[in-house]
């Protein structure tokens, strides 16, 4: 994706990226940080080890973008004291110059999260590690980076709790939602595994359920109706 990003601020005061050559945004205009926080943490991630009573999870993410799930991932295996094995899929890896423009650690650390230094120095790491490299960032967080795509991605000897479906809208990157797509990620989710999202496509919502996917709606964040979560059964 060889175009120039834009950073922009949302409404919650966090930053998102544009991307001219698509007319779409990584985040959602309402707040980028509350849109994260309500779709993969809430609805995902704390979800889950609820529902598990787990002291470890893996994750899988479909495209790293920002890095904003990764980071608030990490502050949450920090702050729940979970083992979090987290692998993130992005082929068109962000330049660092907007890494470095990017405001989430601060808008995080002036929540009481962690000292700004701190966050900021993971948040960088985040998007600086080599590629194919797990890298403890923490006692609680491990990453795996990978520079390709899901149809390219060799699956691991084991498969996911979690995956973090995050591509760009069907509109926008309709390749990303297709059935051979979506199964590919499906074989990716153990049994009673789970996959979240933003989106609520019909269609996609329809190939989910061919799958054999247990397809639930939910409130979705401010500024959007509704998302997805769904369960390998």
């Amino acid at each position: 994706m060889n175009t120039p990003l834009q950073i922009i601020p949302t409404r919650d005061g966090s930053h998102t990226l544009y991307v001219p050559a698509l007319s779409e945004t990584y985040h959602s205009l309402h707040g980028a940080v509350q849109e994260s926080q309500h779709v993969f943490i809430q609805n995902g991630l704390l979800h889950w080890l609820q529902q598990h009573s787990a002291s470890s999870v893996t994750v899988l993410e479909v495209g790293l973008g920002t890095g904003l799930n990764a980071l608030l991932t990490y502050l949450m295996a920090e702050q729940t004291a979970t083992t979090v094995q987290y692998t993130a899929l992005e082929p068109f890896p962000i330049p660092l110059a907007c890494v470095a423009g990017l405001n989430y650690s601060r808008r995080l650390a002036d929540s009481g999260h962690m000292p700004l230094d701190a966050l900021q120095a993971v948040f960088e790491t985040i998007h600086s590690q080599p590629e194919g490299v797990t890298n403890a960032l923490s006692s609680y967080f491990a990453l795996q980076k990978l520079h390709t795509s899901v149809a390219d991605f060799a699956s691991p000897p084991v498969a996911f709790d979690l995956v973090y479906f995050d591509a760009f809208a069907p509109s926008k990157q309709p390749s990303m939602w297709t059935l051979e797509t979506l199964s590919t990620v499906v074989q990716l989710i153990r049994p009673g595994g789970l996959l979240v999202t933003y989106c609520v496509q019909g269609q996609f919502r329809r190939h989910l359920k061919q799958l054999g996917l247990a397809v639930t709606t939910l409130p979705g964040p401010p500024g959007k109706k509704e998302m997805t979560r769904a369960v390998c059964v």
